[in-house]
């Protein structure tokens, strides 16, 4: 545990003399320089829990109906992610790992993918409208592509880039904003929040990577921007559990 502390040492000291010497010389901002101590805090407190829990991974059970999904409804494997649309951390995922994920194993039909919303708007006050948005888009068969948009773009996430980002993706725009500033999807996206701290994902992104099954998945949690090869990790141990 000793060790354990001392790597969370070497990982925040760096960011906090960041801050401080932010406030003599120029460079990030005195708000982008807290934004990334509060995002490393929460990450402290999750490692922290995560290094108590000498049981193992934690086993998850979820049902999938109704969430969006890309990939082939029979795919062996399911991976569901919790996201926050502000989150630097998931703008990384989607940059990185998603598109790996997407290429070799949601396109060639092994996995199939799902996604809900874990806004965490303490830290981030545009989190909720984006996730709102992401299922006024899904209204008009555009929940992807908007999806795409937003999560490569979390410093764009007020009411005007959403409105924008409609315009772009050639939606209804009426149709758009009457549902988005009449908060259609709050109760959902609170309701996936809720779901999404039941599973032990206090954190984004957070995934639940398992066996398929006929209402979702069978599987253990993963809480962090993984790579790739965390993915293989788990999917290799179901394979062999055939």
């Amino acid at each position: 545990m000793k060790k354990f502390s001392r790597i969370l040492v070497c990982l925040t000291m760096p960011f906090v003399l960041m801050a401080e010497k932010d406030k003599k010389e120029p460079g990030i901002t005195r708000q982008q320089a807290e934004e990334i101590l509060n995002e490393l805090r929460q990450i402290r407190q999750l490692l922290e829990k995560q290094a108590g829990q000498l049981q193992g991974p934690q086993k998850v059970k979820l049902n999938t109906q109704g969430v969006p999904m890309i990939g082939n409804q029979g795919a062996p494997v399911t991976i569901v992610e919790f996201t926050d649309y502000q989150c630097p951390f998931c703008q990384r995922f989607h940059l990185t790992t998603f598109r790996e994920l997407k290429k070799d194993y949601i396109d060639t039909g092994k996995v199939r993918f799902y996604s809900r919303d874990l806004p965490l708007d303490s830290l981030h006050p545009n989190a909720t409208r984006a996730a709102e948005a992401g299922r006024c888009a899904a209204d008009q068969g555009q929940f992807w592509a908007l999806r795409d948009l937003m999560s490569a773009n979390p410093d764009k996430l007020d009411l005007d880039n959403l409105l924008a980002d409609a315009q772009t993706l050639k939606l209804d725009e009426k149709a758009f904003r009457a549902c988005l500033v009449g908060e259609k999807y709050k109760t959902a996206v609170q309701n996936d929040v809720m779901e999404a701290l039941r599973a032990g994902a206090e954190g984004t992104p957070a995934f639940v990577v398992g066996r398929s099954t006929s209402d979702g998945v069978d599987g253990e949690l993963l809480v962090g921007a993984q790579p790739l090869a965390e993915f293989v990790k788990v999917m290799a141990k179901l394979d062999a559990a055939r």
